[in-house]
């Protein structure tokens, strides 16, 4: 038995009444090893975190049909279309392969992300393409725009939401149904009356006839 362990069994000997001891055990023993502590993990930014969307060059869209232009366009990577009704009669692109791309909101060719919103101008596919697109009158103030020979439909959408609109066939008895088919013939206002929250009259015959 070396010194220490005769030392600590003395030791036990003499405290043997208070406590139980195993002089095996009693040893000297290296201090325990402080508990390892962790370092909050930092968040570390994601390599595409705030990257810049790639650039690619726009295609020219014009001349093709509008499903097959945003077939294209989606193929290049242009995810964001959208299009409208270049003959200025806010028609609705319900069936896109009806109709085909007559302008594009960027130029063919220019360099822009690919998370740029491309915009087509469009019209049907029986139609002829306009000089350029026809643009909206502008919205009604305090006085009454000008709006003969638009479609009945942005004739409405110049006008405040809460006015009063009757819009009637100019040459039969016709119900008006889809605005959009109708071109303003006559205008009660006239242009450049006040509006002062009157009810507005239109006479109205389809885009194909001619006003009487």
């Amino acid at each position: 038995m070396n010194t220490r362990t005769l030392a600590a069994a003395l030791a036990c000997l003499a405290a043997v009444t208070v406590v139980g001891c195993d002089p095996a055990t009693a040893t000297d023993s290296e201090p325990a090893a402080p508990a390892a502590t962790t370092e909050p993990a930092t968040a570390k930014p994601s390599p595409t975190e705030d990257k810049p969307a790639e650039s690619k060059a726009v295609p020219n869209f014009v001349g093709m049909g509008l499903q097959s232009a945003q077939d294209a366009a989606q193929a290049e990577g242009f995810y964001l279309l959208k299009s409208h009704d270049s003959a200025g009669r806010d028609r609705m692109q319900a069936m896109d392969r009806n109709w085909k791309v007559c302008s594009q909101n960027f130029a063919a060719g220019k360099n822009v992300p690919v998370d740029t919103e491309l915009d087509f101008g469009a019209v049907k596919l029986e139609e002829e393409c306009p000089a350029s697109d026809a643009k909206a009158p502008a919205p009604a103030g305090d006085s009454m725009p000008d709006l003969v020979g638009e479609s009945a439909k942005v004739a409405r959408g110049a006008l405040d939401s809460g006015t009063s609109i009757t819009v009637t066939d100019a040459l039969e008895d016709r119900m008006v149904l889809m605005e959009s088919n109708w071109q303003v013939c006559t205008q009660t206002p006239s242009p450049g009356a006040a509006l002062n929250g009157q009810p507005v009259e239109f006479t109205a015959v389809k885009f194909d006839e001619s006003c009487p």
